[in-house]
């Protein structure tokens, strides 16, 4: 390794954007923070653009835009909660698995309690009928 990369911790290793050693200068901590930001505010724009501009046919905006906000949900993970894959951080990627399995589980179960109400559900025509 050369000596000038050794005077700068974190270069030349190989290592996620958000997995830093406690030893990195502070400004190539804010440089990871502002590169975030950076991109986050890229995507929300790109999620604003994509939904007012005709660039992506009619049907097909909700899934450009629930790809943006997941594009984003990673940005968020990784620079700003630096939740990695590394060997130290096991216990933050299980946790984060274990919401995302739980909101899941809340989401799926509203919607199919909602469509057996709504297959369970007399047509309203008969219930404006019975009201008189």
């Amino acid at each position: 390794m050369s000596e000038e990369m050794q005077d700068h911790p974190g270069i030349g290793d190989d290592r996620a954007p958000g997995d830093s050693p406690d030893d990195v200068p502070i400004g190539q901590e804010v440089r990871g923070y502002v590169i975030g930001l950076g991109a986050a505010a890229l995507l929300t724009g790109a999620s604003f653009y994509v939904a007012g501009s005709g660039l992506i046919w009619g049907p097909g905006i909700p899934v450009a835009l629930i790809a943006l906000a997941v594009g984003q949900m990673g940005i968020h993970l990784v620079f700003f909660l630096h939740v990695t894959s590394g060997p130290d951080n096991t216990n933050n990627v299980l946790a984060l698995a274990f919401g995302v399995l739980i909101v899941a589980l809340v989401l799926v179960g509203t919607l199919w309690i909602m469509a057996n109400l709504d297959h369970s559900m007399m047509p309203m025509d008969e219930l404006m009928k019975m009201q008189r």
